[in-house]
């Protein structure tokens, strides 16, 4: 490397924001994820032993995914190579995979091939990767925000070990942001800055884990400081703007949130419901999105055991159409605590699962001839409506006649529970059912 290129490099280095400057430059260094990679973890051992096999990174933004792949490039006598899957194509791919191949052939070194965002390559560019992973001409290291099981082909995940990264904790944040302090070769050291406890706290919460996130703010915040002076709570408040984003609002997190919604509304917990649904609008998510959810539940959790829940929910989209957003926050609010509230039922679920199922797995039996409306000659002479009786003739509007098809005579799909409303039509399809059995003895 001529002086040039080291000039360059060394540049280089210095105007990297903070979160690149402060990489681990040892496992040693790195901090959180003991359990995945910490001393006397598979991992760590195939890593020092040099006898990686291929594996996908899963985690979310600033848990170290790359740090670990680069930390990997470091520790091994392989040959590390790196594409961004955002970037990269089919010829990218091939050319990488001739280069491995030709210096395997060569020299017997194997090549480690690191492929950042590997969720954004699509079929044609994992099938070109699949056949060379798993004859060993490369070793696999793909980094991911989205679960693997939905993003990754299945043959491509088969040979690869899934490495899941959860967000550091607070501790782990927190001894980040002051080892940046600290060091004098990359970090804010010859600033001799130190920060308010409050204002750590601070940086520390909103960075709900994201090492990244948490160090780029810190040198944002440190630049409001003077040399030898305090980093204040004000100044990382004006530096974060808002909480570090945990979730991309079309990825896994967004699935998890909206399943967190629904399962606890369905658990009759009010303050949870409301949680949830803040925290998703907070993050940007499309309110008429989580309305569409929330009419579905109240036909599927509640039923008729509220008959009000489903009118509420229409009536807080049309709330979200009419006012928008923040405003129409509050009509969402209102419709999931009383959705949470609400007596819960799934009998329509459970009924319209059952129907639907018989439509489809069993033969669809001509509609019986008495059901059938004659408006013509023909259809009369062909028997079609004879038999039929007219519901308001009988005492009660009911009467005891056979709706269904011959082959599902009898069938039965909506069974009420004993909560809410359905109580009362638990007892009215009683005495109903109690006509028609005494028909059908008849």
């Amino acid at each position: 490397m001529d002086l040039f290129e080291a000039h360059r490099r060394q540049q280089t280095v210095r105007t990297a924001p903070l979160a690149a400057r402060m990489r681990p430059r040892s496992l040693d260094e790195l901090v959180g994820h003991e359990s995945v990679v910490g001393n006397g973890t598979l991992l760590r051992r195939a890593i020092e032993s040099d006898r990686l096999s291929s594996i996908v990174l899963w985690g979310p933004p600033g848990t170290g995914k790359t740090t670990i792949a680069r930390l990997i490039a470091m520790s091994t006598r392989a040959h590390f190579t790196s594409l961004s899957a955002v970037t990269a194509g089919v010829a990218d791919i091939r050319a990488v995979i001739k280069e491995a191949a030709d210096r395997l052939g060569m020299n017997g070194q194997r090549t480690v091939l690191f492929v950042d965002e590997i969720h954004r390559f699509n079929k044609s560019q994992q099938d070109a990767l699949l056949p060379h992973v798993e004859d060993g001409t490369v070793t696999l290291i793909g980094a991911t925000t989205e679960n693997p099981s939905f993003e990754v082909n299945a043959p491509l995940l088969s040979r690869a070990h899934v490495v899941m990264l959860t967000p550091l904790d607070d501790a782990a944040i927190e001894k980040l942001v002051r080892r940046a302090l600290a060091d004098a070769d990359r970090g804010l050291a010859r600033f001799r800055l130190t920060i308010d406890e409050d204002a750590l706290s601070f940086l520390v919460n909103y960075a709900n884990g994201d090492a990244r996130w948490a160090l780029n703010t810190l040198e944002w915040a440190s630049t409001a400081a003077e040399d030898g002076g305090a980093i204040t709570n004000a100044m990382v408040a004006q530096a974060a703007q808002r909480r570090a984003a945990t979730y991309d609002k079309s990825g896994d997190d967004h699935f998890d949130a909206i399943s967190a919604l629904h399962k606890t509304i369905r658990g009759s917990d009010p303050d949870a419901a409301l949680y949830w649904l803040a925290r998703m609008l907070e993050r940007g998510d499309d309110p008429l999105y989580i309305v569409r959810r929330l009419v579905r539940f109240a036909s599927e959790d509640v039923g008729l055991a509220d008959p009000l829940a489903l009118q509420m929910a229409v009536s807080a989209k049309d709330a979200v159409h009419f006012i928008g957003m923040p405003e129409g926050a509050l009509a969402l609010a209102q419709l999931v605590v009383h959705l949470a509230l609400a007596p819960k039922s799934n009998a329509i679920y459970r009924a319209w699962k059952e129907a639907s199922s018989d439509v489809r797995e069993t033969r669809n039996d001509p509609v019986p001839l008495h059901l059938r409306n004659a408006p013509t000659k023909l259809m009369k002479e062909s028997g079609f409506g004879d038999g039929y009786r007219y519901a308001h003739d009988y005492d009660g509007g009911v009467v005891a006649q056979q709706n269904l098809p011959d082959n599902l005579a009898g069938r039965r799909y909506y069974r009420p529970t004993d909560r809410g409303f359905e109580r009362e039509l638990s007892e009215r399809l009683a005495r109903i059912q109690a006509i028609y059995d005494e028909g059908s003895e008849r």
